[in-house]
């Protein structure tokens, strides 16, 4: 196939000064940011399911963008025309990563049989286009959410039937990952939850969830892939009560059932926010548990209590992003854009548009946030604010050499305490204030 997106050039670099819509503004790859490249601190990719599949669907309206790519829709034609699409789209961005379902990359047969078939045809296809070029898999998934035999959930299924299904396509999605090189493999509960307990034994159907990803494990190690597993935490949508409601509850299952050695978390920020927690918060509690796996990167509306997977635009969310991974020690994964352009964004432009703004947002972010650090006022204040661990009656409590009778003592011997000092957050707002527009 020839040239798709005829009129888009591959995207520049031109700077903060520049009215090109089709350039990047701040996402300069080779800009060094403490010490590293900023494509290194910023592993971007494309998602296959909402750039080359959503095509602006709602549930009160039919498509507004085409996304045939010159192929008729539902034949493995337009499949491999979606894998031309998305590798020019790629290279003319200079993204190096993609992420995918197994039902993005062709369409689900009746019988898996030949589902499996269309995937080999596809795989083999995207593998030839990977040939000569540094695009690699971020990672892979399977769809167990979309299929109506998905209606109780995959793995949190009544269903035995349909628990072997979702088996099965774990089973191939792990070898698709492996073969296209993944660093990662996601499992994104969708819904696995529950709507009332009326007809649900959550014990059960969490066991069986986990029994699950323990045999993802095994398969996955038995074939040679070598990256961590990931758990996208999500709140709700569809199902009212998600068993990965936020990064603590996700972090806590994957203890209690042994599954600390495999996985980390793919945390979407769009998640986190509906789960009533900022974006950073979930990476902070991901980080200090050294789950911190890979991001899904894109924004909700606040007004909205859904996931509206928006484009990420708000700079202060990038840069508290980039803040916690930096501080968190980087990521395994990358950044995935789990992002749609809005219904009425629909050419090829907008396609280009809304990842540049993406793009941009993300390294917008990482300059601030090194800026923040470079700093050094946040982090100085935050040490100074436990000083009083650091000797006397605080040490002995963090070496744990104190017990209760100690401590009690010590109170007494007090009297009462002094108030703990101001927390200045008014202070180091405006700090991060100056950082920003000095």
């Amino acid at each position: 196939m020839g040239e798709i997106f005829k009129n888009i050039p591959v995207i520049p670099f031109e700077g903060p000064g520049s009215s090109n819509d089709l350039a990047f503004k701040f996402y300069d790859p080779d800009r060094m940011i403490l010490g590293r490249k900023m494509s290194e601190h910023l592993p971007f990719a494309m998602a296959w399911w909402h750039n080359l599949g959503a095509a602006g669907t709602d549930m009160f309206g039919r498509d507004t963008a085409d996304k045939s790519f010159g192929a008729k829709k539902g034949t493995m034609e337009h499949a491999k025309a979606k894998v031309d699409a998305g590798f020019e789209f790629m290279k003319k961005l200079g993204i190096k990563l993609f992420c995918f379902h197994d039902v993005d990359l062709v369409p689900e047969a009746d019988d898996i049989n030949e589902t499996n078939r269309r995937l080999d045809e596809i795989s083999d296809y995207i593998l030839e286009k990977m040939k000569g070029t540094d695009i690699r898999c971020l990672w892979g998934t399977a769809n167990m959410f979309s299929n109506p035999r998905f209606m109780n959930g995959a793995g949190s299924t009544n269903s035995a039937d349909v628990y072997c299904f979702a088996a099965a396509q774990i089973k191939k999605a792990l070898e698709l990952t492996v073969k296209f090189g993944g660093r990662g493999y996601v499992f994104w509960g969708g819904r696995e939850g529950y709507e009332t307990l009326l007809n649900t034994d959550v014990k059960f159907e969490q066991e069986n969830i986990a029994r699950l990803m323990h045999m993802a494990v095994e398969y996955g190690r038995s074939i040679g892939f070598k990256g961590d597993f990931y758990i996208e935490p999500k709140p709700k949508e569809p199902m009212k009560h998600q068993y990965d409601f936020d990064a603590a509850t996700t972090i806590g299952f994957i203890r209690q059932y042994g599954l600390e050695k495999d996985f980390k978390l793919n945390i979407e920020a769009n998640h986190a926010t509906l789960a009533g927690h900022t974006f950073r918060h979930d990476l902070r509690i991901a980080a200090m548990n050294g789950m911190l796996g890979s991001i899904d990167a894109n924004q909700g509306d606040y007004l909205l209590g859904w996931d509206t997977d928006e484009f990420p635009f708000d700079v202060y969310e990038a840069t508290w992003c980039m803040y916690e991974v930096i501080k968190g020690g980087g990521l395994t994964g990358g950044f995935n854009f789990d992002a749609k352009s809005r219904r009425p964004s629909y050419t090829y432009e907008d396609m280009f548009e809304s990842y540049i703004l993406g793009m941009d947002t993300f390294a917008l972010g990482l300059i601030k946030a090194a800026a923040i650090i470079e700093d050094g006022r946040i982090d100085s204040f935050i040490r100074e604010r436990y000083a009083s661990y650091e000797s006397g009656i605080g040490k002995k409590i963090v070496s744990g050499e104190a017990d209760l009778e100690m401590l009690a003592a010590h109170a007494a011997e007090l009297g009462r305490p002094e108030l703990p000092g101001s927390g200045k957050q008014e202070k180091l707002e405006s700090i991060v204030n100056q950082v920003f527009f000095s």
